[in-house]
Formats: structure tokens, sequence, C-alpha cells
């Protein structure tokens, strides 16, 4: 019986968080926790789901497109599974539907190169939330860590940028559809302060790329710690991430920030060998828990 196993890695925001929304560059760096989806040959007719909870309403979303690619889909059964929690916020959403439109096309012997993967799964994704940069599909397609903006204009490599990150989960899911929207409402309120940090967050990620690739981990610290500041600005920290962030500089992190939509999910610090077991038992102490991951992974593949 016919089987395709692909996956597609989550995501992590360094640099840029909201302000890629508006069309300004971010940095983005795929981590190696994955999403995993089968594709088995079934007898009856139709799509049989087995999925992680109830909500398929991104695999909907993507077998529409995929049947509007490449006509009517049936007799298979889908199955998903994840090495990280939908709670996290490590994009699990872009992850799966990645992964099913990239197993679909596997399993129909369907070319699709990767920027028809990421356009096919980006729309997917607004079909379903509405809002989104698709930086994490973007992450989930290519992986590494890459430069990118808004709706695939720009998706560049960026070399040597394996950081030394901890990540800190608040233990708060975080709603980004709703803190996205209400980052909209404060800049339709007050548009030339949201511009001004947005302008100043996009100027960071080019003064931080030659830095990444020199691997200078204490200037890209700086810089961390300065979009955080920016975030503050935004109203997006909470006082959950705050309190891990300044357990981590206390604890002798580089620098730290939070990573996505903020009111919750990840922070990340970026630490030195020496530093790294103090930053997380100080992340611990403050109430985080350590997400054992790691920067860099490869984007999507077949596994079987």
């Amino acid at each position: 019986m016919k089987t395709v196993v692909v996956s597609s890695p989550g995501k992590l925001l360094l640099f840029g968080d909201h302000a890629v929304v508006y069309g300004y560059p971010c940095i983005v760096t795929a981590v190696d926790q994955r999403m995993m989806v089968t594709i088995t040959e079934s007898e009856k007719d139709g799509v049989m789901y087995d999925v992680l909870g109830s909500d398929t309403r991104f695999l909907d979303a993507a077998l529409h497109i995929a049947q509007s690619l490449w006509g009517n889909i049936s007799h298979i059964a889908v199955q998903t599974k994840s090495q990280f929690s939908e709670k996290i916020g490590l994009g699990s959403s872009a992850a799966v539907t990645v992964s099913f439109l990239f197993v679909l096309s596997k399993y129909l012997s369907k070319p699709l190169k990767p920027i028809g993967l990421f356009n096919a799964a980006y729309k997917a994704v607004l079909d379903v939330q509405g809002v989104g940069s698709g930086v994490d599909v973007a992450a989930s397609v290519y992986g590494g860590t890459i430069r990118y903006v808004m709706g695939g204009k720009e998706i560049m490599p960026i070399d040597g940028s394996v950081l030394p990150l901890v990540v800190g989960y608040t233990g708060i899911k975080a709603d980004t559809a709703t803190i996205v929207n209400d980052v909209k409402k404060k800049y339709e309120d007050n548009p030339e302060k949201v511009k001004r940090i947005f302008e100043a967050m996009g100027g960071l990620v080019d003064q931080v790329m030659p830095r990444l690739v020199d691997k200078d981990w204490e200037r890209v610290g700086k810089f961390m710690d300065f979009n955080q500041e920016y975030l503050r600005d935004l109203g997006v920290s909470s006082e959950k991430l705050e309190s891990l962030i300044l357990a981590a500089k206390h604890a002798g992190a580089l620098g730290a920030k939070l990573s996505g939509a903020g009111g919750g999910d990840c922070m990340i610090a970026l630490v030195t060998n020496d530093t790294r077991k103090f930053v997380e038992s100080a992340i611990e102490k403050a109430g985080g828990q350590i997400m054992h991951v790691k920067p860099n992974a490869k984007g999507v593949r077949v596994e079987v």
C-alpha cells in the first residue's frame, strides 16, 4: 500500500517581528522540531483525517488548493504528528499546511517547486487566518535562516547564522491574529509613531545581517535588545515575557527578546557556551519552560 511521509520545521522570529506584516524585512530561523504528515492509500472514498486535535481548517484549505491545481483527490488517509505543541507558537499551522501540500505533490507525482509550494501554502494560511506575513510558511518551506519580506517578495538565505540560542516558553498561548489586529489598530490610530518603530526594526535587520554572517554574537545580542525595546514600545510584550527576558539578561545572556507576535508564547536569549546553563536555569526559576530546539534546521523534506 502506497505511503509517503514528509516533515517541515517550525520557526523562531529573530528580528523584525510585526514590522514584517507592513512590508519591512525580518529574519527568521527554522527550528529542528518538525511537523510530519503521512499519506497512505485507502480503499475508502474521500480523504480521511487522523490528526492532532480537532482543528482541520488548515488541512481543508490546503486540500481545496491542491484540488484546484491537480483535480479531485480521493482514497487517501492523512495522519499528522508533531514534535512540538501547537500551543507553543513555533508555527505549527504553517508547518502542517506546508507538509500536507508537499506530501500531496509527492504522493500524486506532481512536481512543485519551492516558490510554488510557498505560494500555495501561504494562500491556504490566509484563507484560514485572514492575516499573516507568510514568514512561518517560508521558514517551513526553505529552512535555514532567512531574510524575508512579506508575501515572499524576498527570501534570502543568510550564511553562517547558526545562533547559540536558548528558547523559553511562557506557558501562555498567544492569539496571533488578535495581536496582529491590535497592532493594526494602533497603526491606524497613531501611524507616525508606529511607522517609526517599524522603520527602526527594518533598519536593525539591515545592520545585523553582516554581524550574523561574522558570528559577532555580542553585537547581535545588542541588536536583539534594541529590537525588544521597539516591541515594548509597540505594546506587544507582556509581564511574563519581560520576567523571562530580565532573568536571562541577569544570568549573562548577550541579548534577549520575545519571538513572534508577543503576548505570550516564546522568548529567545543569545548565549555563550559558558552562560547557557545559567541562562536556562534563570529562565526556569522565573517560571519559564526551556524549549530544546536548534536553529537553522532543514526545510520541508521527504522522510519515507
